[in-house]
């Protein structure tokens, strides 16, 4: 028999610890109230007579105790209970006191490695961890029920963010409603921030506001450089008045304010980029930031948009200097390029800044891409129209917006009546179902399969309710730069954010992962084979959204189908059902699972072909997706990554290439640095070992990671295809 343990490990079934807790306990007791040797005997056979195969330990104790008091012996079976709540308390505590030494002394492979883009050395880094493992015990001793921590620490679920969980005011990514502030005023910190009056000023505003609301949330968020398109002529207005008052000639007046106006961009530019790099929030990090560069935002400033969106990208391109002074690839901000008619075809008017952003991908790993053809396909409002707009974070996409009949509830003040509202909104927070662990548990049964993915499901339901649930009770209040002054809502002092909760206004998330591992294991099949397994992949697929749309309709909360973008938790996952269900070739041999929806890693197939299968997952993830290609260097063939940037436009919603950016700071090579068969990163020039002195950039889960991985993130970089080879003659299948 085997037992399952409160962390979800398996291990041998071994009667000499019942007998040992019941002679504890017995010592305690006088000898009247005791079991003989025999009566303990007696209960080791009586559970070894159930014959079962597995057992929680939670059950063979509350099974000791109703024997005990079976045999009348009530004081020794209060004796063992304490005993039992005793060893609860001292075991939880003593994981909390071991979890934090081992973050302080920097020997730990699990926080050296929890987070690519946190270097858990530094102090700043140490103290949000620090806060975290006691969020997290206060979150698994009070907050969640017993069968939810037990779930989460089986790899059945993941409860997502329990390191911020104890709060109650904070939420998951958002869409900064950076037009509201810049346009009509904010308040930092008590000090009143008015609307600027040229382009350099508003850049440096700001990065101080997105690091103010990035400290207070915890995931990703976005703004749009639409929004500090006003102010770039709010500069050129002024230079050309500068140049009018001393008498210029009109076209020397237009000439030089445009001239003072390119630099200013220039240092507008650098400065948001250097401030976002170097600012620090809340959670020891720079703020997890992406970009939106998207002309079809407007008309009236569309030019002006596109000198800021030309300038991002060169400077992106021309990357950040180390601390040796060499240009590297930055993870922030992350870049998202809209593709769209005007710049998709080429010798349409901003083809030029598609030709940009494809050299600069290829160089720096960014932009990514949105089609605005095909998301406005997928994501239709409540009139009917289809919407363009970023995701909030690194893939986390609204769901068309529902609330637009409801009017302003965000006391948004530049809301614009019937249209769809998407900067200000927000997401509550994710749990994620491990697919593969449904499938283990059914035994290949697919009626019992269903019947655990129900079960599942409904554990994952009562878990998000708990996380809407704990936001429910914030006010205003607990973070003014959002809800009081525009990042979110301008609502009242001490108002409740309740309203924005419903009604659609955010989203809070059902992930999923694994769905490769999950299919492979029910059917025999990738779900890349057109027939059986992409069949059951589907039929999966949309069960997650129905019983999305179940909770919808009754709760008047927007649950939606997330495919989860999980860096460490892939190693955690893995591991559980090694633990669980053994090694199954092909199923649990390695040390990860596949994100969400994706093809493995490992499997061979062309660029092109992925893309198209994926774009079918993407539009059954609405609550968040992203796709991705892998490549070779590319920078000496533009013309290949402009064809998968088509491709992209015409088939899929949103996409990025996976290009290769590292720097050996011992020799000065800037090619690819490599893995080796023990998943060490190392020079292939001068065999450099140093991670203090190798610059790796790989994407892991829609950002980029700069600060090396655990071992099952790290093995799965290095088991990633190539869907693209690189040949001159621009074709881009695989051979």
């Amino acid at each position: 028999m085997k037992i399952i343990k409160r962390d979800g490990k398996f291990v041998d079934y071994e009667p000499e610890k019942i007998q040992n807790a019941i002679e504890k306990a017995n010592a305690e007791v006088d000898e009247e109230e005791r079991v003989s040797d025999v009566q303990i005997k007696n209960i080791i056979k009586y559970i070894e007579n159930m014959k079962k195969k597995r057992m929680l330990v939670e059950d063979i104790q509350d099974i000791i105790e109703k024997r005990i008091m079976a045999l009348g012996k009530y004081e020794l079976a209060k004796k063992y209970i304490t005993y039992r709540y005793k060893r609860e308390l001292v075991r939880k505590s003593n994981t909390t006191d071991r979890t934090i030494k081992e973050l302080i002394d920097g020997e730990s492979e699990y926080w050296n490695t929890e987070n690519s883009n946190k270097n858990a050395k530094i102090v700043t880094v140490q103290r949000d961890y620090l806060a975290g493992i006691t969020s997290t015990d206060i979150t698994r001793r009070f907050l969640l029920p017993d069968d939810i921590v037990s779930a989460h620490d089986s790899g059945i679920i993941h409860f997502h963010d329990a390191d911020y969980f104890a709060q109650n005011a904070l939420h998951n990514c958002d869409l900064i409603n950076l037009d509201d502030m810049l346009q009509n005023g904010t308040n930092i910190n008590g000090v009143m921030i008015e609307k600027p009056h040229r382009f350099l000023t508003a850049m440096t505003i700001a990065t101080q506001l997105i690091t103010a609301v990035s400290s207070s949330q915890y995931g990703g968020c976005t703004i749009s450089l639409t929004h500090l398109a006003p102010f770039v002529r709010d500069s050129y207005n002024k230079y050309l008045d500068k140049y009018k008052k001393r008498k210029f000639k009109k076209e020397d007046c237009e000439k030089y304010a445009k001239e003072d106006l390119k630099k200013e961009i220039v240092d507008g530019v650098q400065t948001f980029q250097y401030q976002i790099n170097s600012m620090t929030t809340t959670n020891g990090q720079a703020p997890f930031l992406s970009v939106n560069m998207y002309l079809g935002e407007t008309e009236e400033y569309k030019e002006e948009l596109a000198m800021i969106i030309e300038e991002v990208l060169k400077q992106r391109i021309e990357g950040m200097k180390n601390e040796k002074g060499v240009f590297i690839t930055p993870a922030f901000p992350k870049l998202l390029y809209v593709l769209e008619e005007d710049n998709i075809k080429k010798g349409s008017k901003y083809y030029y800044l598609t030709e940009l952003a494809a050299k600069c991908t290829a160089k720096r790993m960014v932009p990514d891409y949105i089609s605005e053809k095909v998301m406005k396909e997928l994501k239709i409002n409540e009139y009917g129209v289809g919407e363009c707009y970023p995701c909030m974070g690194c893939r986390s996409f609204l769901t068309p917006d529902r609330s637009i009949s409801l009017g302003n509830i965000a006391k948004a003040k530049n809301y614009v009546e019937g249209k769809g509202k998407y900067y200000g909104r927000f997401n509550q927070g994710v749990v994620t179902l491990n697919l593969p662990d449904v499938a283990l548990s059914s035994e290949k049964d697919m009626d019992r399969f269903y019947e655990i993915l129900d079960e599942r499901l409904e554990l994952c339901h009562r878990a998000l309710k708990i996380r809407h649930e704990r936001l429910s009770h914030a006010t205003s209040d607990i973070a003014p730069i959002l809800w009081q002054h525009g990042a979110l809502a301008r609502l009242e002092k001490g108002e409740s954010i309740h309203e924005l909760l419903h009604h659609g206004y955010s989203t809070i998330s059902l992930g999923y992962a694994g769905l490769y591992e999950c299919v492979k294991y029910m059917t025999g099949h990738s779900h890349t084979d057109g027939g059986k397994g992409h069949d059951f992949a589907i039929d999966v697929m949309e069960r997650l959204n129905a019983a999305c749309k179940k909770w919808k309709e009754e709760e008047d909360i927007d649950y939606s189908v997330y495919g989860t973008p999980i860096e460490s938790t892939t190693y955690k996952f893995a591991k559980n059902l090694r633990d669980r269900f053994g090694i199954i070739k092909g199923i649990t041999d390695r040390d990860y699972i596949t994100n969400s929806y994706h093809v493995p890693v490992f499997e061979e197939i062309d660029a092109f072909e992925k893309l198209k299968l994926e774009s079918e997952f993407q539009k059954l993830s609405p609550g968040g997706a992203i796709s991705y290609i892998e490549t070779p260097n590319m920078q000496n063939n533009i013309d290949a990554v402009l064809e998968i940037i088509k491709f992209i436009y015409d088939n899929i919603m949103y996409a990025e290439l996976n290009t290769k950016s590292d720097y050996c700071q011992a020799c000065g090579y800037d090619g690819e640095i490599l893995l080796d068969d023990n998943l060490e990163w190392y020079c292939p020039n001068c065999g450099n070992r140093n991670h203090d002195t190798l610059n790796v950039a790989r994407r892991t889960c829609g950002y980029i990671g700069t600060n090396f991985w655990n071992k099952g993130r790290t093995q799965e970089i290095k088991e990633r295809v190539l869907h693209v080879d690189n040949k001159e003659d621009k074709k881009t299948s695989k051979k």
